[in-house]
């Protein structure tokens, strides 16, 4: 039978599948991803790869594994995997799509809201004794009823998105049909739902984000190299545009000495798109059948 190495601890039973199929399973017990000479050393043998998105699957580790078979990823996004290097090995890579789309959604919403009401200052202010009495001028915020939602980006997850805004009564454009530059200038919120390719690596530029209303919020569930962020700490401490809220970034995490964090009306969570309980353990379990179907050379349910 087949030898698997799983780069994380998963949650749910899914990974206890490898085993009952009769694969020896190999798991990297760490909190944190194997480094990429460990992760090379710990795949030479194997013949099945449950990765996550935080482990760089490049020519390098695949020249490593040669008698890897089957690559699977705990994810909807494939950008830390050399596809065209898998394919030249005939080696099937398979992902998570559908499944976290409602969990990302939603937590675009939060971010979304949180931003726009102030949510994150306004409660620490009720905590640490600083809001001493209601007041009329105090935690200003945007509105969200009524308001214009830009989507860059208008797939499963940008979609999702656009139909929670329906209920919030929201001008919905997306760049499907408006142009980016027309899109940035008309929005109050502007979401990115894009994956990250060479075309939308630092997609929002200095101008990108000069374009944008300067009561404008930016909302970032994607992936971090989406944003230029030198220039995000810029329009943000400039006042181009209101504020930012991020659940990623570059890198993941961001140092503490990090200039970004400095910035004023920035929102950064660890991202936690996906993180629901429901779809985390779905996401573990189509990771298991896509590898299964791999190393018995069948084809992948969900292959990228």
């Amino acid at each position: 039978m087949a030898h698997v190495l799983v780069t994380r601890r998963l949650p749910g039973p899914a990974v206890d599948r490898l085993a009952a199929a009769g694969h020896t399973v190999d798991v990297w017990e760490d909190d944190t991803p194997p480094p990429p000479a460990v992760l090379r050393e710990r795949a030479a043998g194997a013949d099945g790869l449950l990765c996550l998105l935080t482990d760089r699957v490049d020519r390098a580790l695949l020249d490593a594994a040669p008698g890897l078979r089957a690559v699977a990823t705990f994810a909807v996004g494939v950008d830390n995997i050399d596809l065209e290097a898998a394919a030249t090995r005939g080696i099937p890579v398979g992902n998570t799509p559908d499944v976290l789309t409602d969990a990302t959604a939603d937590l675009t919403w939060a971010l979304l809201l949180a931003a726009a009401r102030r949510v994150v200052p306004a409660a620490a202010a009720a905590v640490d004794g600083s809001w001493r009495t209601w007041d009329p001028t105090g935690f200003l915020g945007a509105d969200v009823h009524g308001a214009t939602l830009g989507l860059v980006g208008h797939g499963r997850i940008g979609q999702a998105v656009g139909r929670r805004a329906r209920g919030f009564d929201m001008t919905v454009l997306h760049t499907r049909e408006t142009p980016l530059d027309e899109l940035l200038a008309a929005s109050d919120f502007v979401s990115l739902h894009v994956p990250l390719t060479d075309e939308t690596r630092h997609l929002i530029d200095a101008d990108a984000l000069r374009a944008m209303k300067p009561s404008a919020i930016l909302v970032n569930t994607a992936r971090g190299p989406i944003v230029d962020q030198t220039a995000l700490r810029t329009a943000l401490a400039d006042g181009w545009i209101a504020g930012a809220a991020l659940d990623v970034t570059d890198p993941e995490p961001l140092p503490a000495d990090d200039p970004l964090l400095t910035a004023p009306n920035l929102l950064v969570v660890p991202h936690i798109g996906s993180a629901t309980r429901t779809a985390r353990e779905r996401m573990a379990a189509m990771a298991v059948d896509n590898l299964l179907a791999g190393l018995a050379g069948e084809p992948m349910p969900f292959p990228v």
